[in-house]
């Protein structure tokens, strides 16, 4: 028996408790809050299809062979990228397992080399027309109360600088650490703790300092809690969920579908790319570290293709209605 880190399924909190080590544990207990409760989830499902959950799965016992069953079965179900997902979180599982001394090297190897599933999907979300921001932000300049110009300013960052909502819940006063009268600089910490500097110029620099205006000069989270009525809770900050909601609600306001945060990053990527800017700086500007990634959130080639279909004639004339 050890002391070990558990992650609590609801909260996806880390408690210390007196358990057998479960390589699983000590594989959620690596990553960083954002992804460690969606990982659960996954470890979850996978320990279902072999009647346990994640917290009793016998990890260990995994061979090559029941992997690559989970794979199959997986790919029978859900789409390339969600198998991969899941057998990414398999790999590291054994590889904790092995690294724990449950599990021997050439076990591992074998489950490390069960491939990932081939194909390609439609990428997820989608771009924000510049009618649709505005017309967000405008139900946010309309609200009086506090929670307005709070989030005015989220929206703002959310699309000016292109932040995870998890970036924006993490901000406090002091990741302000300049205003030049021009533009405001953010620090940023994103994934792997990895630290970066953002710019906000124009509108988005305007929103922010009217939110500070409101604010107030008191250490603490950047954007607090709200409450009903509009007031927000002072020093209290907020959750990655509740960014989610405001931003959910404001476009249902303003009567714009289908948005959440990530669409408005996916936004600030092909608004860049669109304006010119090298994707080498977009995806600087975006936290990414790979251009790759940063070329999967560009939704300009849908609208290329659509272009392009115009460019071609089909001679067909519609029919005359049957009388």
């Amino acid at each position: 028996m050890s002391s070990l880190a558990i992650v609590e399924p609801k909260t996806g909190a880390l408690t210390t408790e007196r358990a057998p080590t479960n390589p699983a544990a000590v594989y959620l207990s690596s990553l960083a809050p954002t992804g460690r409760y969606s990982m659960m989830r996954t470890l979850d499902r996978i320990a279902a299809m072999l009647g346990h959950t994640w917290r009793t799965m016998p990890w260990a016992d995994l061979r090559y062979e029941h992997v690559q069953a989970i794979r199959t079965k997986l790919a029978e179900i859900y789409k390339p990228g969600t198998v991969n997902t899941a057998l990414c979180g398999l790999r590291r599982v054994a590889q904790e397992s092995w690294r724990l001394g449950l599990m021997d090297s050439e076990d591992y190897r074998r489950i490390a080399d069960v491939p990932s599933v081939t194909g390609h999907t439609l990428p997820a979300g989608r771009a924000i027309g510049s009618g649709e921001l505005g017309a967000m932000m405008r139900v946010c300049m309309e609200d009086p109360t506090p929670a307005g110009a709070r989030d005015a300013a989220i929206i703002s960052i959310a699309y000016g600088a292109g932040l995870r909502r998890a970036e924006l819940a993490h901000l406090a006063l002091g990741d302000v650490v300049a205003d030049d009268g021009e533009g405001i600089t953010l620090k940023v910490t994103g994934k792997r703790n990895k630290e970066r500097l953002v710019y906000l110029d124009n509108g988005a620099a305007l929103a922010l300092r009217d939110w500070l205006a409101v604010r107030g000069d008191a250490e603490g989270p950047l954007f607090w809690r709200g409450r009903k009525g509009g007031h927000l809770e002072r020093d209290l900050g907020m959750t990655p969920q509740a960014i989610r909601d405001v931003i959910h609600r404001r476009a249902k306001q303003a009567k714009v579908e289908n948005v959440t945060p990530h669409d408005l990053r996916r936004s600030f990527v092909s608004d860049l790319l669109d304006a010119g800017v090298d994707i080498s700086t977009v995806a600087k500007m975006a936290g990414h570290t790979n251009v790759q990634t940063t070329a999967r959130y560009d939704r300009r080639p849908e609208d290329a293709k659509k272009r392009a279909a115009k460019c071609l004639h089909v001679p067909y004339t519609r029919r005359a209605p049957a009388s």
